[in-house]
């Protein structure tokens, strides 16, 4: 069990190093920070159902995880070459589109909660 714990620290600690790192170098988790702050804020004020709410919220969190992995693509695809190779750009492309369909499904969750409040 306290293997588990020690593990379970260590896991936190690479966790936090990373999320650090992004907010740090990472323009675009930075405005997807602010953007998911706001979009709470909303969800928090307008009279939404708990599920309502839960459900912008956790996608928030999911544009976020989705924007990491996107970082985590681009630096290994840099730290393996810095030369501009087709599969490279297709690499990180991809990891970009990734994040905008993520994205666009917490987009049309705001628009069909919206709608339903008019």
């Amino acid at each position: 069990m306290l293997y588990f714990f020690k593990r379970l620290k260590l896991r936190v600690i690479w966790s936090w190093a990373g999320c650090r790192d992004a907010w740090r170098n990472e323009h675009s988790f930075r405005s997807w920070v602010w953007a998911n702050l706001i979009s709470a804020a909303f969800a928090l004020w307008l009279p939404l159902e708990t599920g309502e709410r839960a459900l912008i919220l956790a996608l928030g969190v999911l544009v976020l995880a989705a924007e990491l992995f996107n970082t985590a693509i681009e630096r290994a695809v840099d730290y393996i070459s810095e030369e501009d190779h087709p599969l490279a750009g297709k690499a990180k492309d991809a990891g970009s589109a990734g994040v905008a369909v993520t994205a666009i499904a917490a987009g049309v969750v705001w628009v069909v909660l919206l709608v339903g409040l008019v």
